[in-house]
């Protein structure tokens, strides 16, 4: 399939890009030194991406004073906290990436304001007038001086002189967008009561991006190319809330301000946009989870393009390259903007130009090994791709003395450790008691907003087929079954099932059906569903069948759905129950299901026994391990790994890096 407009040069500024794709930046946790450098890990994770066929890399947060807003070391990198430091980890790793033909932009930041976590800073946060603190809104933001203002913005004239010294071919402005600090400074709603410069009409309101802008003109030269990374809308409800609905009231930059804003910063220079929408108090807009549409940001950027010349940057779910290789052709945007589908797969661009789009790992947006782990202070990775963010010290090597190995179990778990075992150089069987593969991913694809799981599954199918990886479907193994005989090492992948509750009035009636049930079809289901448990799969059914035009309710025995259990990331979580919110999903929480009779799901409530009618009662209270077979099969002497949801229920990062870890070490 020809895709050649991805793959025509084009001009940021004065620099020649090779190709229209672009690897967004992203936070950069567990990729910083102590002294703000980037370390060894960064370099991999970039050349990585290099290597695989971008054309430019724009590299993520990057600090550009660590005092005024003191972060606490080594959280980001950081280019004057120890310049010689900063300069010394950056010759290599660029040498190393221009190999491949890719350039390199250094993103830097004035700092995150009232977005900071104070778990993470070592002084009071700062934002442009005293505000709550996103995070923790009992805390207080201190208003910058103008002092303070104005040595932050003396400070980018230094990084621009390092970035260009050490090979950076431009620098992107992190960030008039998603409510950071830059982005502040230009919203009235933060911006209220200064009495300086840097307060007044929407023109004055900019004056920090482009007093920054002219910073970096004296440090680098007027030639150096430089971009914006740019939020058209805030889509802020309130302070502290998002808005879901395109049409409800912005309380930060609507989208006549934000192009209006945008014409103002090409009139001061800027080379390009990097164009999304969004803020923390809408981060499921800044960081769209697997219930945004592809390309959510398209008919922002189309208004964008109206009134700026410069060339657009978009990312937001793009990862799919017929999207990618449409938007280029029509002009809607300049650059293609991928950031998770090349933490999933780094080869993305090269599978794209050699014509081998099936090989390509999709992302599922779950968000739990990227944003979710940066969220909780641990390096950047992914869910699907373990080694992302340590491809050097944790790839896959040839095994010393292959064995063979027998996996139990078809499941997301039991099929990556299949392929990493295969890869590793050992002979591999795989076995599954059903007549498919995928475990529970067949009933977790069934809505609309989750086919991106399915897409999972076909990677696996086409990895496994070209790695000649055997898969014996209708095949239960035992402790006795012959299969067993010349196996080295048993990986059990056998997964879970769903937990059924006991000892309630009605609970085998045929109404009472579990998720899988609903979600596989197996059970025809009314125009009335009671669905106990309020968890990630509890709302997401609801959603699901409330969009079909059923009448649902969620019942909770916590005060909260989704408080507990696994760990779902925040912008995942804000969308799901906002989404449910607008499509007016009833929720009684601190409420438990006691029966089921004529019809009615009796739930107990703190005002007594309440009767709902229920043409189905939907159990999603969870899921427990089978794991039974482990012991059995370990009383036989063999090498015996237990992973997945058999060795504990989780999510599909846990199935996939249990089986990485374990396939790669036998």
């Amino acid at each position: 399939m020809n895709r050649s407009e991805l793959f025509t040069p084009m001009k940021i500024g004065s620099v020649t890009i090779k190709n229209r794709i672009v690897m967004e930046p992203m936070g950069l946790m567990g990729l910083a030194g102590r002294e703000g450098e980037f370390n060894q890990r960064a370099a991999d994770y970039f050349v990585e991406r290099a290597k695989g066929g971008v054309g430019l890399i724009i590299t993520g947060f990057t600090k550009v004073e660590n005092e005024i807003e003191r972060m606490k070391m080594p959280t980001f990198t950081c280019v004057t906290h120890n310049p010689t430091a900063f300069e010394n980890s950056c010759y290599e790793m660029i040498e190393r990436v221009h190999s491949y033909g890719a350039k390199i932009f250094l993103q830097v930041s004035a700092g995150l304001g009232r977005v900071a976590k104070p778990t993470l800073l070592e002084t009071q946060p700062v934002a442009p007038t005293e505000v709550p603190n996103y995070w923790q809104p009992d805390v207080m933001c201190r208003a910058l001086t103008t002092e303070e203002v104005e040595r932050i913005i003396s400070r980018f004239e230094e990084a621009a002189a390092i970035a260009k010294k050490v090979g950076f071919d431009g620098i992107e402005l992190h960030a008039v967008h998603e409510g950071y600090l830059a982005d502040q400074f230009t919203m009235s709603v933060f911006n209220k009561d200064r009495s300086d410069r840097f307060n007044g009409d929407l023109e004055q309101r900019a004056t920090f991006p482009i007093e920054i802008l002219k910073a970096i003109r004296r440090g680098a030269g007027e030639n150096y190319p430089v971009t914006v990374r740019y939020s058209i809308r805030s889509f802020i409800k309130e302070l502290g809330k998002g808005g879901i609905n395109i049409a409800a009231k912005e309380s930060g930059r609507d989208t006549e301000e934000g192009l209006e804003l945008a014409k103002i910063l090409e009139k001061a220079g800027y080379d390009g946009f990097n164009a999304d929408t969004g803020s923390y108090d809408a981060w499921y807009w800044a960081h769209p989870p697997l219930y945004a549409k592809d390309g959510l940001y398209l008919p922002f950027v189309k208004q964008l393009k109206d009134v700026v010349n410069v060339p657009i940057i978009m990312g937001g779910k793009m990862g799919d390259p017929q999207l990618a290789q449409d938007s280029i052709k029509n002009g809607s945007i300049d650059f293609v903007g991928l950031a998770r589908p090349l933490l999933t797969d780094p080869e993305w661009p090269n599978k794209v130009m050699k014509n081998r789009e099936e090989q390509i790992r999709p992302c599922i947006g779950c968000h739990d090994g990227c944003l979710q782990r940066i969220f909780n202070h641990k390096p950047i990775s992914c869910s699907v791709n373990p080694a992302c963010g340590r491809e050097k010290i944790y790839n896959i090597e040839k095994a010393l003395e292959p064995k063979r190995v027998i996996v139990i179990g078809g499941g997301i778990a039991g099929l990556e450790s299949a392929r990493v075992a295969k890869l590793a150089g050992h002979e591999v069987k795989l076995f599954e008691k059903s007549d498919q593969i995928g475990g529970h991913i067949y009933e977790a694809a069934a809505p609309d907003f989750k086919k991106a799981d399915e897409k999972l599954l076909d990677w696996y199918r086409v990895e496994l087929e070209r790695l000649a990886v055997p898969m014996y479907l209708n095949i239960a193994i035992d402790k006795d079954s012959k299969e067993l005989d010349d196996a080295q090492a048993v990986i059990i992948a056998t997964g879970s099932v769903p937990v059924r509750l006991r000892n309630i009035e009605g609970i085998d009636e045929p109404q009472i059906c579990s998720a899988d049930d609903i979600l596989l079809a197996k059970k025809p289901v009314g125009d009335d569903v009671v669905i106990i448990g309020g968890g990630l799969v509890g709302c997401e059914v609801a959603l699901w069948l409330k969009n079909q035009g059923k009448q649902v309710t969620v019942v909770e025995y916590l005060s909260k759905v989704m408080d507990g259990g696994a760990d779902t990331n925040w912008a995942n979580k804000s969308m799901l129950l906002d989404l449910m919110e607008e499509a007016q999903v009833n929720i009684m929480t601190s409420s438990k299901f006691v029966g089921y009779k004529n019809g009615h799901a009796h739930i107990e409530t703190a005002n007594g026994v309440e009767q709902i009618v229920a043409d189905n009662v939907c159990i999603a209270v969870g899921y427990s391990s089978v794991n039974d077979l482990h012991d059995e099969i370990l009383s036989r002497g063999k090498d015996t790994y237990l992973i997945g949801d058999a060795r504990k229920v989780s999510n599909i990062m846990n199935a996939v890096w249990d089986a990485y870890e374990v396939a790669r070490n036998i």
